[in-house]
């Protein structure tokens, strides 16, 4: 995916006495926060260890070649245009920064730690591919004069698909998750004067269906506390569950994940905004 540069110079005017990060640095950093509160809380884990990261090409994607739509009542839709993602109104806190990025072909990763659990027995992560794509970071405004992953609010990727693959990603949901259920990652944790091979339980469940659009679902992988193989000893807590909301609207596909410690009933309330967004850009028209 590319950043929006005419977007960022806005915002560093707009904002200049703001030290800023780079666009792509921020992405990544908001991206890797559910897996980087797993692996502070549950100190956890180089094995289970991939950022949880939005789908991103590097560097520049040219613009596609799009077929001649047929005819038709209503127009074919290609272009996923920014207000078909959701809006800083969508939200109950003000939105002070909106990063967007576009990308081609990108599969529609949805927790790159459930693909490795996947992976890691053998099977293919599951991802489906997408067409085109526009993911964006809703970020408040900067309390430390410099933006960092806390500063993040919500991650959206909204993919365009072949209608048949994005209909099969909701149905197999429960199919794809059902491998992880309950997956034990092992590895290595440093404490004070000594190392201690630790693991964490993921728990990947389905938790609620068919609340937005066409179709819709959350994720939930529930963890429990790091605990040292050989003596059962535990550090820490379990940290909270980490969710995602995956929407379909046509052959549009949205994925969402709330930053910080977000709720089921949250992460549900802005899908359903997203679905109402997401409109804009599918096919067939709402």
């Amino acid at each position: 995916m590319r950043d929006d540069p005419t977007f960022v110079e806005r915002v560093q005017r707009d904002l200049h006495d703001v030290r800023w990060l780079g666009p792509e640095e921020i992405r990544s950093r908001a991206r890797r926060r559910s897996q980087r509160r797993i692996v502070v809380a549950t100190v956890v884990l180089a094995l289970a260890g991939v950022s949880a990261v939005a789908v991103a090409a590097p560097g520049t994607s040219p613009s596609p070649v799009l077929p001649a739509a047929a005819p038709s009542a209503s127009p074919t839709r290609h272009e996923i245009t920014t207000d078909a993602l959701l809006q800083p109104a969508d939200l109950p806190q003000p939105v002070y920064v909106q990063l967007s990025q576009s990308g081609l072909g990108e599969p529609v990763l949805l927790d790159s730690v459930l693909g490795h659990c996947r992976t890691s027995q053998g099977l293919s992560d599951g991802w489906q591919p997408s067409i085109l794509s526009r993911s964006q970071t809703l970020m408040r405004k900067p309390s430390t004069g410099m933006l960092v992953e806390g500063d993040a609010l919500v991650m959206q990727d909204l993919f365009r698909l072949v209608p048949e693959t994005a209909t099969q990603l909701l149905a197999t949901l429960d199919d794809l998750v059902a491998p992880c259920a309950e997956w034990r990652s092992a590895g290595p944790l440093e404490t004070v004067g000594s190392t201690h091979t630790v693991e964490v339980v993921h728990r990947w469940a389905v938790v609620q269906r068919g609340f937005a659009g066409d179709d819709a679902a959350i994720l939930r992988d529930s963890l429990t506390a790091a605990r040292d193989v050989q003596t059962g000893q535990t550090f820490g807590h379990a940290p909270p569950p980490t969710l995602a909301a995956v929407v379909r609207v046509g052959d549009t596909v949205s994925v969402l994940r709330l930053a910080g410690d977000g709720t089921e009933a949250e992460l549900r309330q802005l899908a359903v905004a997203a679905a109402a967004r997401m409109c804009a850009a599918a096919n067939p028209a709402c």
